[in-house]
């Protein structure tokens, strides 16, 4: 007589948890706005001649382009492109001149807004009835996308057309802001707005609040709908969204890259050392050929800055600054992203290696003209007049971060997920 096998329940609850998990993380978890827009049957574009502003990173969970699903959806007719910097099929380096020209792939207009304007004319926009906005941001103020949603907010407001913003998520996450808010005298392209350097939103908050709070030139607001995401939350990731990663500029290729970026990216404004872009790891470098890179990690790691780590590192940039130059540095590496102070770990790394080698000054050694490209990303020039004094952190802190509770405070109205 056979004895009946009991089932190991331990071993059954374990694997089905298992199998959940890995479902939930590496599953389809958030809609973005296309993606609900399409679900939705574009009820807001049917009947609509309709002009896009996109770029490589408007696609759907099948990595289809925004620009085709537009182009073939029922009732809608696209007519116009927009290019913003790096242009809507990504073929152009940073800060390279966009030029207009025809889309390939549709026989359509493409309107540089990264050329001779930045902001669309009311030529560009009088063959379509609303403008729909599909750009993967990464939530860092001087990343010139949401530059361009500002401008084109604008441009649609003065013509009384209605504006369409597909939401998608912030890869830092909705709970992180960081950084002085823009100062009068300092606004540019790379810091249009009164936001801080890290402003927590998706591009559909931020929208929200440009226009609710009157930022847009001379206080206009335009006609606005965002097409909220499905399963995003504050706490989110990019990694726990279950979406694909499409490099959003040439330097931003993967997904865990701008975290990296508001960490290096005020340094590298200053052309004097070389923080990755050129090399293999954009923006997760700090290297010169005058620094000992076992000196200066073990100086980091003295700091005990928490959720980060620095290990001693020596390449050669293949272009960009100190191209072929053998440079000596540490990597920066991310232990628990949500610790980090990203945005002051380069202030932190100056600071060290300012006293290590007081001879090297980074503002004496760069072009002066670039002090002026440094303050404007910082929103101001008093954090490079105070930090610059003794190069301590301690002497910025306030400057930093005083400005965030307020700031919070009127974002928060805008917040579309807990």
């Amino acid at each position: 007589m056979k004895t009946a096998v009991k089932p190991n329940i331990t071993v059954s609850l374990a694997f089905l948890i298992a199998f959940l998990t890995s479902c939930h993380v590496t599953g389809q978890v958030v809609e973005t706005g296309i993606e609900v827009l399409a679900r939705n049957k574009f009820d807001l574009l049917q009947g609509k001649r309709v002009g896009l502003v996109t770029n490589p990173t408007g696609v759907d969970r099948n990595l289809r382009s925004t620009v085709d699903i537009l182009n073939t959806a029922p009732g809608v007719k696209l007519t116009a492109l927009y290019g913003p910097e790096h242009g809507v099929r990504g073929e152009f380096t940073a800060g390279e001149y966009v030029e207009s020209e025809t889309d390939p792939g549709t026989g359509l207009p493409v309107y540089s807004l990264y050329g001779k304007t930045r902001k669309p004319s009311p030529e560009m926009l009088k063959n379509i009835d609303i403008l729909v906005y599909d750009i993967q941001d990464i939530g860092s103020r001087s990343y010139t996308f949401i530059s361009t949603l500002g401008l084109i907010m604008e441009a649609a407001a003065e013509k009384g057309i209605p504006v369409v913003v597909l939401d998608r998520p912030n890869p830092l996450g909705g709970i992180r802001m960081e950084g002085a808010v823009t100062r009068p005298g300092f606004f540019s392209f790379v810091s249009q707005f009164a936001i801080p350097y890290l402003h927590g939103m998706t591009v559909g908050e931020l929208a929200m609040f440009l226009n609710g709070e009157g930022m847009l030139s001379n206080g206009l607001r335009c006609d606005l709908h965002v097409v909220k995401m499905r399963g995003w939350s504050r706490k989110m990731m990019f990694e726990e969204t279950g979406l694909q990663w499409i490099p959003s500029s040439p330097h931003v290729p993967h997904r865990d890259t701008p975290l990296f970026y508001p960490a290096t990216g005020i340094a590298g404004e200053l052309y004097a050392v070389s923080i990755g872009v050129g090399y293999t790891i954009p923006f997760q470098t700090f290297a010169a050929e005058w620094i000992n890179a076992d000196s200066l990690a073990a100086a980091l790691s003295e700091l005990k800055l928490p959720g980060v780590t620095f290990r001693p590192v020596h390449y050669k940039p293949y272009y960009s600054t100190l191209q072929g130059k053998l440079v000596h540095g540490v990597q920066i590496h991310l232990t628990d992203p949500s610790q980090a102070p990203l945005s002051l770990l380069q202030f932190y790394i100056m600071q060290e290696a300012h006293r290590l080698w007081p001879h090297q000054n980074l503002f004496e050694i760069c072009e002066p003209s670039r002090h002026s490209m440094f303050d404007k990303v910082c929103g101001t020039d008093e954090v490079r007049k105070a930090f610059t004094r003794e190069f301590r952190v301690d002497d910025i802190l306030d400057l930093w971060n005083s400005d965030i509770p307020a700031f919070r405070a009127r974002a928060s109205k805008y917040f579309l997920y807990d």
